[in-house]
Parts: C-alpha cells; sequence; structure tokens
C-alpha cells in the first residue's frame, strides 16, 4: 500500500510540473541549442529528485565513465535511466526512435537538442541520415548513447542487440561504453514503484573499428551484466 501511495503521489507531482514545462519547452528551443540542453537537464534532474524525496530511489555508481566523447551502449528497462544518464554525461546526444521525432512540436524540439533519429523500417536514406547526425554529435564533441536492444525490456531479458547499433558503431569510430543497470527492479513496467539503490555499472571501454560479432558479444555480455546465467567478460 505505501509503494501504491508513493507512486501516486510521484505521478501528481512529476507529470504535474512536467506538463507546463514541456508545454514551455519550445520558447527555451527558440533561445538556441545550448538553451533547450541546459533546460531539458533540468527538468532530468526535476525527475530523479523527485523519485529520491518521494519513490526512495537512490543511485549508485560502478565503473567510470570513458575519457572523452564516447559511444554509452545502455540497458533499457525504464523511463528512469534515461533521465539518469542524461544527467551523468551532461547532455549527450540521445539515439531515438522516428516515431517520437514525428510528434508534432516535440519532435521539433527534440531535434534542436540533438537527438539521433533511428528509423527500425532501415531505409537507406533514414540510415545516412542518422549516420550524419551522430558525426555532428561527435563533432561537437558529444558522447551518444543508445539502447541497443531496442526497447524496453523487464530485468532477466537479454534480447540480441538490434542492427542500428552496429551501423552506429561502424560510422562515429568511437569507443563504446557499455552500462548495466537493474532500474526495472523499483521502476517495473506495470504496477508501483518500489524504493531502493539502483546501480549503473559503467564497463571498460571498448575500442573502435571492431568486427560486428565481436562488438556486439561484448556489449551484450557487457549491458546485462546484472542479468543471471550470462557469462563474465572472457
Amino acid at each position: 500500500m505505501a509503494d501504491r501511495i508513493r507512486t501516486l503521489l510521484f505521478s501528481i507531482v512529476f507529470y504535474g510540473l512536467s506538463v507546463p514545462i514541456v508545454l514551455a519547452a519550445p520558447i527555451a528551443a527558440l533561445l538556441g541549442t545550448s538553451a533547450i540542453r541546459r533546460y531539458s537537464m533540468a527538468w532530468a534532474g526535476l525527475g530523479l529528485a523527485l523519485a529520491h524525496q518521494i519513490l526512495g530511489i537512490r543511485v549508485a555508481v560502478e565503473g567510470q565513465q570513458a575519457d572523452g566523447p564516447a559511444l554509452y551502449a545502455v540497458k533499457h528497462q525504464s523511463m528512469f535511466e534515461t533521465l539518469a544518464i542524461a544527467t551523468m554525461l551532461d547532455a549527450p546526444a540521445i539515439v531515438m526512435k522516428q516515431e517520437l521525432a514525428r510528434i508534432p512540436i516535440w519532435g521539433w524540439v527534440a531535434r534542436r537538442y540533438g537527438v539521433i533519429v533511428i528509423d527500425r523500417a532501415g531505409s537507406a536514406k533514414a540510415l545516412r541520415a542518422m549516420m550524419q547526425e551522430a558525426r555532428t554529435a561527435v563533432a561537437e564533441g558529444r558522447s551518444v548513447v543508445i539502447f541497443p536492444e531496442g526497447t524496453r525490456v523487464a530485468p532477466g531479458e537479454t534480447p540480441p542487440l538490434r542492427s542500428g547499433f552496429a551501423g552506429l558503431y561502424r560510422a562515429i569510430h568511437l569507443p563504446v561504453v557499455p552500462v548495466a543497470c537493474e532500474t526495472g527492479r523499483v521502476w517495473p513496467r506495470n504496477g508501483p514503484k518500489r524504493p531502493g539503490v539502483v546501480t549503473f555499472r559503467f564497463g571498460e571501454a571498448i575500442p573502435a573499428r571492431l568486427p560486428r560479432d565481436a562488438i556486439e558479444a561484448e556489449v551484450h555480455r557487457g549491458i546485462n551484466a546484472f542479468e543471471p546465467g550470462l557469462p563474465g567478460p572472457v
């Protein structure tokens, strides 16, 4: 019962505040790329603060970020890690589904922020556009974040990586840092959220230009470091 009350209270406060924040985002976007990035990080920080204060969710970090821009491949179990990883990496370029980029006004704001849009249909034109957006982010000195499994999964699920990851890795020539997390344990897709410590484990940086089979195997192991039954690093 306590978890349900906390979850309801969080939803009322967070989404109640998010509505005017999102509605005002186009104004921040008109002020420029830097302004909308700072604005977005403030909103993400608000979400994390409320999750800590209301839901009792705390963050622990293991490992280290890369020295300089990198491609961060992150396990995706909930909305929580999208907020957390954005603040940890200070407004990285995030790979986003094309369906989200098509939302009126919001999609324009997201592009103004500097997301990288991926088309799951995989047309050649869309793939070239994604690669160009990624190279632009790298040229700005920004890190890139991708959720390589393509969608949220429940704890214990370890689907294969989507093909878009390998294409992005090949295009931008950055080292890859796999990030494992266990957010689904406290932030399930259905049901009340629960208090607890969420650990983000940054793996060792994997060099660029590895063969596709090798990089996908390394990243799959790295992002699933908390999942039982998978072999450890070799």
